[in-house]
Protein backbone atom coordinates (compact mmCIF):
# COMPACT_ATOMS: atom_id res chain seq x y z
CA UNK A 1 0.00 0.00 0.00
CA UNK A 2 0.83 3.39 -0.46
CA UNK A 3 2.66 5.14 1.89
CA UNK A 4 0.34 7.99 2.15
CA UNK A 5 -2.90 5.94 2.87
CA UNK A 6 -3.74 5.01 6.01
CA UNK A 7 -6.58 2.28 7.19
CA UNK A 8 -8.25 1.75 9.90
CA UNK A 9 -6.32 -1.37 10.84
CA UNK A 10 -2.92 0.83 11.43
CA UNK A 11 -5.35 3.22 13.91
CA UNK A 12 -6.20 0.08 15.61
CA UNK A 13 -2.70 -1.61 15.98
CA UNK A 14 -1.84 1.86 17.21
CA UNK A 15 -4.46 1.93 19.97
CA UNK A 16 -3.16 -1.64 21.44
CA UNK A 17 0.02 -0.19 22.11
CA UNK A 18 -1.09 2.86 24.63
CA UNK A 19 2.92 3.69 24.81
CA UNK A 20 3.28 4.91 21.33
CA UNK A 21 -0.41 5.63 20.10
CA UNK A 22 -1.54 9.27 21.67
CA UNK A 23 -4.42 9.98 23.65
CA UNK A 24 -6.89 11.40 20.85
CA UNK A 25 -6.12 8.18 19.04
CA UNK A 26 -6.73 5.84 21.66
CA UNK A 27 -9.86 7.51 22.76
CA UNK A 28 -11.30 8.25 18.92
CA UNK A 29 -15.00 7.03 19.03
CA UNK A 30 -16.03 4.02 18.02
CA UNK A 31 -19.35 4.26 17.75
CA UNK A 32 -21.28 6.93 16.91
CA UNK A 33 -23.21 7.25 20.42
CA UNK A 34 -19.61 7.60 21.53
CA UNK A 35 -19.39 11.05 19.36
CA UNK A 36 -18.90 13.84 21.47
CA UNK A 37 -21.27 16.96 20.14
CA UNK A 38 -22.84 17.44 16.99
CA UNK A 39 -26.01 16.64 17.82
CA UNK A 40 -27.61 17.92 14.89
CA UNK A 41 -26.36 15.06 13.24
CA UNK A 42 -26.71 11.86 15.68
CA UNK A 43 -30.19 12.57 16.52
CA UNK A 44 -32.42 9.35 15.69
CA UNK A 45 -33.18 9.34 12.05
CA UNK A 46 -30.45 12.07 11.18
CA UNK A 47 -28.43 11.05 7.95
CA UNK A 48 -25.36 9.95 9.75
CA UNK A 49 -27.41 7.51 11.24
CA UNK A 50 -29.14 5.78 8.44
CA UNK A 51 -26.09 5.75 6.60
CA UNK A 52 -24.65 3.22 8.72
CA UNK A 53 -28.00 1.30 10.12
CA UNK A 54 -28.36 1.03 5.86
CA UNK A 55 -24.84 -0.11 5.90
CA UNK A 56 -25.84 -2.94 3.05
CA UNK A 57 -28.56 -0.86 1.51
CA UNK A 58 -28.52 1.64 -1.53
CA UNK A 59 -27.68 4.83 0.91
CA UNK A 60 -24.62 2.60 1.99
CA UNK A 61 -22.57 3.93 -0.95
CA UNK A 62 -24.17 8.00 -0.13
CA UNK A 63 -20.67 10.27 -0.47
CA UNK A 64 -20.49 12.45 2.18
CA UNK A 65 -18.46 16.02 2.25
CA UNK A 66 -18.26 16.88 6.08
CA UNK A 67 -17.99 20.59 7.15
CA UNK A 68 -16.63 22.12 9.88
CA UNK A 69 -13.78 23.60 11.92
CA UNK A 70 -10.63 21.79 12.92
CA UNK A 71 -11.36 19.28 15.55
CA UNK A 72 -14.81 18.66 15.45
CA UNK A 73 -14.79 15.20 14.54
CA UNK A 74 -14.63 14.77 10.40
CA UNK A 75 -12.08 12.11 10.57
CA UNK A 76 -13.73 10.33 13.76
CA UNK A 77 -16.97 10.35 11.85
CA UNK A 78 -15.05 8.52 8.86
CA UNK A 79 -13.70 6.28 11.11
CA UNK A 80 -17.01 5.31 12.71
CA UNK A 81 -19.44 4.75 9.58
CA UNK A 82 -16.20 2.94 8.09
CA UNK A 83 -16.26 0.58 11.52
CA UNK A 84 -20.04 0.19 11.74
CA UNK A 85 -20.27 -0.56 7.88
CA UNK A 86 -16.89 -3.16 8.15
CA UNK A 87 -16.04 -1.76 5.53
CA UNK A 88 -12.28 -1.07 4.16
CA UNK A 89 -10.93 2.24 4.84
CA UNK A 90 -8.24 4.13 3.27
CA UNK A 91 -7.43 7.86 4.09
CA UNK A 92 -5.67 10.70 1.78
CA UNK A 93 -4.81 13.88 2.70
CA UNK A 94 -4.94 16.46 -0.26
CA UNK A 95 -2.04 18.34 0.93
CA UNK A 96 0.15 15.10 0.09
CA UNK A 97 -1.53 13.45 -2.42
CA UNK A 98 -2.40 13.83 -5.83
CA UNK A 99 -4.16 12.53 -8.80
CA UNK A 100 -1.73 9.45 -8.66
CA UNK A 101 -2.89 8.44 -5.19
CA UNK A 102 -6.33 8.95 -5.85
CA UNK A 103 -6.17 6.71 -9.21
CA UNK A 104 -4.32 4.25 -6.71
CA UNK A 105 -6.95 4.26 -4.57
CA UNK A 106 -9.85 3.85 -6.86
CA UNK A 107 -7.94 0.41 -8.70
CA UNK A 108 -7.83 -1.14 -5.48
CA UNK A 109 -11.60 -0.68 -4.55
CA UNK A 110 -12.24 -1.91 -7.81
CA UNK A 111 -10.34 -5.34 -7.66
CA UNK A 112 -11.31 -5.29 -3.96
CA UNK A 113 -15.11 -5.57 -4.71
CA UNK A 114 -13.99 -7.44 -7.48
CA UNK A 115 -12.61 -10.13 -5.23
CA UNK A 116 -14.27 -10.18 -2.54
CA UNK A 117 -17.38 -7.81 -2.84
CA UNK A 118 -15.60 -5.76 -0.06
CA UNK A 119 -16.31 -2.22 -0.54
CA UNK A 120 -14.05 0.79 -0.01
CA UNK A 121 -14.44 4.27 1.92
CA UNK A 122 -12.24 6.90 0.37
CA UNK A 123 -11.29 9.34 3.55
CA UNK A 124 -10.31 12.23 1.99
CA UNK A 125 -9.00 15.10 4.27
CA UNK A 126 -9.00 18.84 3.15
CA UNK A 127 -10.49 18.39 0.11
CA UNK A 128 -10.41 22.30 -0.80
CA UNK A 129 -6.53 21.87 -1.10
CA UNK A 130 -7.08 19.83 -4.61
CA UNK A 131 -7.77 21.85 -7.46
CA UNK A 132 -10.62 21.14 -9.80
CA UNK A 133 -8.84 19.11 -12.37
CA UNK A 134 -7.69 16.75 -8.71
CA UNK A 135 -11.24 16.78 -7.75
CA UNK A 136 -12.91 16.04 -11.28
CA UNK A 137 -10.71 12.75 -11.06
CA UNK A 138 -12.97 11.84 -7.74
CA UNK A 139 -16.57 12.17 -10.08
CA UNK A 140 -16.21 8.22 -11.32
CA UNK A 141 -15.66 6.81 -9.01
CA UNK A 142 -18.02 8.74 -6.65
CA UNK A 143 -20.47 8.27 -10.14
CA UNK A 144 -19.84 4.59 -10.02
CA UNK A 145 -19.65 3.97 -6.46
CA UNK A 146 -16.11 2.26 -6.84
CA UNK A 147 -15.74 3.76 -3.54
CA UNK A 148 -17.54 5.48 -0.87
CA UNK A 149 -16.56 9.21 -0.13
CA UNK A 150 -16.17 10.88 2.66
CA UNK A 151 -14.53 14.00 2.52
CA UNK A 152 -13.43 16.58 4.61
CA UNK A 153 -13.22 20.25 4.34
CA UNK A 154 -12.58 23.24 7.18
CA UNK A 155 -14.01 25.73 4.64
CA UNK A 156 -16.81 26.48 2.53
CA UNK A 157 -17.50 23.55 0.14
CA UNK A 158 -19.97 25.70 -2.10
CA UNK A 159 -16.56 27.69 -2.61
CA UNK A 160 -13.81 25.38 -2.22
CA UNK A 161 -16.03 21.86 -4.14
CA UNK A 162 -16.68 21.78 -8.07
CA UNK A 163 -20.39 21.74 -8.45
CA UNK A 164 -20.58 18.10 -9.71
CA UNK A 165 -19.02 16.40 -6.84
CA UNK A 166 -21.20 18.63 -4.20
CA UNK A 167 -24.11 17.79 -6.29
CA UNK A 168 -23.23 13.67 -5.64
CA UNK A 169 -22.80 14.51 -1.87
CA UNK A 170 -24.50 14.60 1.30
CA UNK A 171 -23.45 17.66 2.81
CA UNK A 172 -23.47 17.61 6.63
CA UNK A 173 -22.25 20.80 8.94
CA UNK A 174 -20.34 20.28 12.14
CA UNK A 175 -20.12 22.63 15.04
CA UNK A 176 -17.38 23.71 17.16
CA UNK A 177 -17.54 21.16 20.55
CA UNK A 178 -19.31 23.39 23.03
CA UNK A 179 -17.76 23.18 27.07
CA UNK A 180 -19.75 20.98 28.09
CA UNK A 181 -18.74 19.00 24.65
CA UNK A 182 -14.86 19.39 26.02
CA UNK A 183 -15.68 18.69 29.86
CA UNK A 184 -17.32 15.39 28.53
CA UNK A 185 -14.49 14.38 27.08
CA UNK A 186 -11.92 15.25 29.07
CA UNK A 187 -13.77 12.72 32.21
CA UNK A 188 -14.39 9.89 30.09
CA UNK A 189 -10.70 10.36 28.75
CA UNK A 190 -9.67 10.24 32.43
CA UNK A 191 -11.99 7.64 33.41
CA UNK A 192 -11.69 5.02 30.36
CA UNK A 193 -8.94 2.27 30.16
CA UNK A 194 -8.27 3.58 26.87
CA UNK A 195 -7.07 6.62 28.19
CA UNK A 196 -5.68 7.36 31.90
CA UNK A 197 -7.66 4.61 33.25
CA UNK A 198 -8.10 6.34 36.45
CA UNK A 199 -4.75 6.75 37.16
CA UNK A 200 -5.11 10.41 37.97
CA UNK A 201 -7.96 12.46 38.65
CA UNK A 202 -8.33 15.82 37.47
CA UNK A 203 -8.34 19.31 39.63
CA UNK A 204 -11.12 21.32 38.65
CA UNK A 205 -9.06 24.39 38.03
CA UNK A 206 -7.03 22.24 36.20
CA UNK A 207 -10.05 21.08 34.42
CA UNK A 208 -11.27 24.53 33.42
CA UNK A 209 -7.75 25.87 32.15
CA UNK A 210 -7.96 22.70 29.45
CA UNK A 211 -11.44 23.18 28.29
CA UNK A 212 -10.46 27.29 27.58
CA UNK A 213 -7.51 26.09 25.90
CA UNK A 214 -9.07 23.74 23.71
CA UNK A 215 -11.39 25.97 22.35
CA UNK A 216 -14.04 23.56 20.53
CA UNK A 217 -11.36 21.22 19.80
CA UNK A 218 -11.45 17.74 20.67
CA UNK A 219 -8.26 16.54 19.60
CA UNK A 220 -6.57 19.67 20.86
CA UNK A 221 -8.46 18.87 24.48
CA UNK A 222 -7.09 15.44 24.67
CA UNK A 223 -3.27 16.52 23.85
CA UNK A 224 -3.10 18.93 26.66
CA UNK A 225 -4.78 16.71 28.96
CA UNK A 226 -1.94 13.75 27.92
CA UNK A 227 0.81 16.42 28.20
CA UNK A 228 -0.59 17.57 31.78
CA UNK A 229 -1.18 13.78 33.03
CA UNK A 230 2.62 13.20 31.82
CA UNK A 231 3.87 16.12 33.79
CA UNK A 232 1.70 14.41 36.43
CA UNK A 233 3.25 11.47 36.58
CA UNK A 234 6.29 12.78 36.27
CA UNK A 235 6.10 14.26 39.42
CA UNK A 236 4.79 11.38 41.15
CA UNK A 237 1.40 12.89 41.98
CA UNK A 238 -1.68 11.53 41.50
CA UNK A 239 -3.94 14.81 40.52
CA UNK A 240 -3.17 16.39 37.60
CA UNK A 241 -3.54 20.47 39.10
CA UNK A 242 -3.69 23.60 37.44
CA UNK A 243 0.10 24.40 38.03
CA UNK A 244 1.48 21.14 36.65
CA UNK A 245 -1.19 21.86 33.71
CA UNK A 246 0.56 25.27 33.37
CA UNK A 247 3.28 24.04 33.24
CA UNK A 248 3.19 21.46 30.92
CA UNK A 249 1.60 23.19 28.24
CA UNK A 250 3.27 26.35 28.83
CA UNK A 251 0.33 28.73 29.54
CA UNK A 252 -0.83 30.43 32.03
CA UNK A 253 -4.14 29.90 32.89
CA UNK A 254 -6.23 33.45 32.60
CA UNK A 255 -8.42 34.41 35.26
CA UNK A 256 -11.82 34.92 33.36
CA UNK A 257 -14.90 33.40 33.83
CA UNK A 258 -16.99 34.03 30.27
CA UNK A 259 -19.81 34.05 32.29
CA UNK A 260 -19.13 35.86 34.87
CA UNK A 261 -18.17 39.36 36.70
CA UNK A 262 -14.44 38.87 34.55
CA UNK A 263 -16.86 38.81 31.34
CA UNK A 264 -18.12 42.01 32.31
CA UNK A 265 -14.95 43.87 34.08
CA UNK A 266 -12.83 43.27 31.26
CA UNK A 267 -14.91 44.32 28.76
CA UNK A 268 -15.88 47.44 30.49
CA UNK A 269 -12.32 47.78 31.26
CA UNK A 270 -11.71 47.96 27.17
CA UNK A 271 -14.06 50.49 26.70
CA UNK A 272 -13.13 53.19 29.31
CA UNK A 273 -9.51 52.33 28.26
CA UNK A 274 -10.88 53.35 24.61
CA UNK A 275 -12.83 56.21 25.77
CA UNK A 276 -9.93 57.59 27.63
CA UNK A 277 -7.36 57.16 24.62
CA UNK A 278 -4.98 54.69 26.92
CA UNK A 279 -4.33 52.62 23.75
CA UNK A 280 -2.10 50.46 25.56
CA UNK A 281 -4.43 49.57 27.99
CA UNK A 282 -7.20 48.87 25.86
CA UNK A 283 -4.66 46.65 24.20
CA UNK A 284 -4.19 44.61 27.44
CA UNK A 285 -7.59 44.24 27.76
CA UNK A 286 -8.49 42.79 24.36
CA UNK A 287 -5.64 40.41 24.35
CA UNK A 288 -7.06 39.00 28.12
CA UNK A 289 -10.51 38.33 26.22
CA UNK A 290 -8.63 37.03 23.38
CA UNK A 291 -6.85 34.67 25.54
CA UNK A 292 -9.36 33.32 27.12
CA UNK A 293 -11.82 32.70 24.45
CA UNK A 294 -14.15 35.35 24.10
CA UNK A 295 -16.51 35.22 21.40
CA UNK A 296 -14.74 37.78 19.15
CA UNK A 297 -18.05 38.64 18.01
CA UNK A 298 -19.16 39.86 21.38
CA UNK A 299 -16.24 41.97 21.34
CA UNK A 300 -16.59 43.62 17.92
CA UNK A 301 -20.40 44.27 18.93
CA UNK A 302 -18.48 46.35 21.93
CA UNK A 303 -16.41 48.19 19.51
CA UNK A 304 -19.44 49.46 17.14
CA UNK A 305 -21.00 50.64 20.36
CA UNK A 306 -18.08 52.75 21.80
CA UNK A 307 -17.54 53.82 18.11
CA UNK A 308 -20.93 55.98 18.38
CA UNK A 309 -21.02 56.22 22.10
CA UNK A 310 -17.62 58.15 22.56
CA UNK A 311 -16.32 58.90 19.41
CA UNK A 312 -19.06 59.94 17.21
CA UNK A 313 -18.80 62.46 14.85
CA UNK A 314 -15.35 63.03 15.71
CA UNK A 315 -14.07 60.74 13.74
CA UNK A 316 -17.26 59.65 11.41
CA UNK A 317 -14.66 56.94 9.75
CA UNK A 318 -14.66 55.09 13.59
CA UNK A 319 -18.30 53.35 13.13
CA UNK A 320 -16.87 52.46 9.38
CA UNK A 321 -13.86 50.65 11.38
CA UNK A 322 -15.58 48.90 13.44
CA UNK A 323 -18.82 47.53 11.35
CA UNK A 324 -15.77 46.49 9.05
CA UNK A 325 -13.75 44.82 11.47
CA UNK A 326 -16.72 43.34 12.73
CA UNK A 327 -17.81 41.95 9.58
CA UNK A 328 -14.27 40.37 8.99
CA UNK A 329 -14.29 39.04 12.04
CA UNK A 330 -17.40 37.11 10.89
CA UNK A 331 -15.70 35.58 8.42
CA UNK A 332 -12.40 35.10 9.68
CA UNK A 333 -12.59 33.81 13.21
CA UNK A 334 -9.72 33.05 15.47
CA UNK A 335 -7.17 33.39 15.30
CA UNK A 336 -6.50 35.55 12.48
CA UNK A 337 -9.48 37.88 13.74
CA UNK A 338 -7.19 39.10 16.60
CA UNK A 339 -5.18 41.25 14.26
CA UNK A 340 -8.57 42.81 12.79
CA UNK A 341 -9.46 43.38 16.49
CA UNK A 342 -6.39 45.12 17.31
CA UNK A 343 -6.58 47.38 14.18
CA UNK A 344 -10.23 48.43 15.50
CA UNK A 345 -9.16 48.53 18.80
CA UNK A 346 -6.22 51.15 18.28
CA UNK A 347 -8.01 53.11 16.04
CA UNK A 348 -10.63 54.34 18.04
CA UNK A 349 -8.72 54.39 21.39
CA UNK A 350 -6.45 57.23 19.16
CA UNK A 351 -9.54 58.59 17.78
CA UNK A 352 -10.57 62.06 19.06
CA UNK A 353 -13.64 61.56 21.26
CA UNK A 354 -17.13 62.80 21.48
CA UNK A 355 -19.94 61.32 23.27
CA UNK A 356 -22.52 64.12 21.73
CA UNK A 357 -24.68 61.82 19.57
CA UNK A 358 -25.52 59.76 22.70
CA UNK A 359 -26.10 62.95 24.58
CA UNK A 360 -28.51 63.39 21.82
CA UNK A 361 -30.58 60.40 21.70
CA UNK A 362 -30.98 60.24 25.17
CA UNK A 363 -31.89 63.82 25.08
CA UNK A 364 -34.92 63.73 22.91
CA UNK A 365 -36.09 60.82 24.62
CA UNK A 366 -36.53 61.71 27.65
CA UNK A 367 -38.77 64.56 26.09
CA UNK A 368 -40.85 62.37 24.23
CA UNK A 369 -41.28 60.12 27.44
CA UNK A 370 -41.95 63.19 29.17
CA UNK A 371 -44.98 63.75 26.80
CA UNK A 372 -43.64 66.21 24.84
CA UNK A 373 -44.62 64.59 21.29
CA UNK A 374 -46.90 66.86 19.91
CA UNK A 375 -48.85 66.52 16.47
CA UNK A 376 -46.63 67.36 13.45
CA UNK A 377 -46.88 71.04 11.69
CA UNK A 378 -49.45 70.37 9.26
CA UNK A 379 -46.92 71.66 6.30
CA UNK A 380 -45.01 68.62 6.97
CA UNK A 381 -47.93 66.19 6.85
CA UNK A 382 -48.13 63.73 4.50
CA UNK A 383 -50.05 65.21 1.46
CA UNK A 384 -49.44 62.26 -0.72
CA UNK A 385 -53.35 60.83 -0.76
CA UNK A 386 -56.91 62.12 -1.58
CA UNK A 387 -58.52 64.92 0.58
CA UNK A 388 -54.83 65.95 2.19
CA UNK A 389 -55.50 69.16 0.51
CA UNK A 390 -58.84 69.36 2.45
CA UNK A 391 -57.34 68.96 5.61
CA UNK A 392 -54.24 71.46 4.75
CA UNK A 393 -51.99 69.17 4.64
CA UNK A 394 -48.82 70.23 3.19
CA UNK A 395 -49.69 73.66 2.69
CA UNK A 396 -46.95 76.06 2.82
CA UNK A 397 -44.12 73.37 2.78
CA UNK A 398 -41.07 75.15 1.55
CA UNK A 399 -39.36 72.42 -0.72
CA UNK A 400 -35.68 73.74 0.78
CA UNK A 401 -33.72 72.28 -2.97
CA UNK A 402 -35.50 75.00 -4.83
CA UNK A 403 -34.08 77.82 -2.41
CA UNK A 404 -30.34 79.36 -2.07
CA UNK A 405 -28.21 77.42 -0.04
CA UNK A 406 -30.77 74.86 0.53
CA UNK A 407 -32.01 75.83 3.58
CA UNK A 408 -35.88 76.70 3.93
CA UNK A 409 -36.63 78.76 6.82
CA UNK A 410 -39.77 76.97 8.43
CA UNK A 411 -40.67 74.85 11.82
CA UNK A 412 -39.82 71.31 11.44
CA UNK A 413 -40.07 70.70 15.11
CA UNK A 414 -43.79 69.95 17.03
CA UNK A 415 -44.45 73.31 19.37
CA UNK A 416 -43.74 71.40 22.57
CA UNK A 417 -40.10 71.49 21.49
CA UNK A 418 -39.64 74.03 19.17
CA UNK A 419 -36.34 75.40 19.75
CA UNK A 420 -35.05 72.18 21.71
CA UNK A 421 -31.25 71.92 20.93
CA UNK A 422 -30.61 67.82 21.79
CA UNK A 423 -27.13 67.95 19.40
CA UNK A 424 -24.86 69.70 21.23
CA UNK A 425 -20.85 69.64 19.02
CA UNK A 426 -18.01 69.45 20.13
CA UNK A 427 -14.97 71.15 18.51
CA UNK A 428 -13.16 67.75 19.24
CA UNK A 429 -11.77 66.30 15.67
CA UNK A 430 -13.90 66.09 12.66
CA UNK A 431 -17.08 67.34 14.56
CA UNK A 432 -15.46 70.53 14.89
CA UNK A 433 -16.67 71.38 11.45
CA UNK A 434 -20.31 70.02 12.12
CA UNK A 435 -20.47 72.44 14.91
CA UNK A 436 -19.88 75.50 12.94
CA UNK A 437 -22.55 73.85 10.26
CA UNK A 438 -25.16 73.12 12.98
CA UNK A 439 -24.70 77.33 14.39
CA UNK A 440 -25.20 78.50 11.01
CA UNK A 441 -28.05 76.39 10.04
CA UNK A 442 -29.87 77.10 13.17
CA UNK A 443 -29.44 80.57 12.84
CA UNK A 444 -30.74 79.97 9.16
CA UNK A 445 -33.73 78.06 10.87
CA UNK A 446 -34.76 81.29 13.26
CA UNK A 447 -34.09 79.77 16.63
CA UNK A 448 -35.05 76.05 15.38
Amino acid sequence: MEPDLFTAAAEERQAREPGRAPLAVRMRPRTLDEVAGQRQLLGEGSPLRRLVATAHGPAATSSVILWGPPGTGKTTLAYVISRATDRRFVELSAITAGVKEVRAVIDSARREVGASGRETVLFLDEIHRFSKAQQDSLLPAVENRWVTLIAATTENPYFSVISPLLSRSLLLTLESLTDDDIRELLHRAVADERGLGGALTLEADAEHHLVRLAGGDARRALTTLEAAAGAALAKGESEITLATTETAVNKAAVRYDRDGDQHYDVASALIKSIRGSDVDAALHYLARMVEAGEDPRFIARRLMISASEDIGLADPTALQTAVAAAQAVQLIGFPEARITLSQAVIALALAPKSNAAYLAIDAALADVRKGLAGPVPPHLRDSHYGGAKRLGHGQGYQYPHDLPGGIAAQQYAPDTVHGRRYYQPTRHGVEARYAEVVERVRDKLGGE
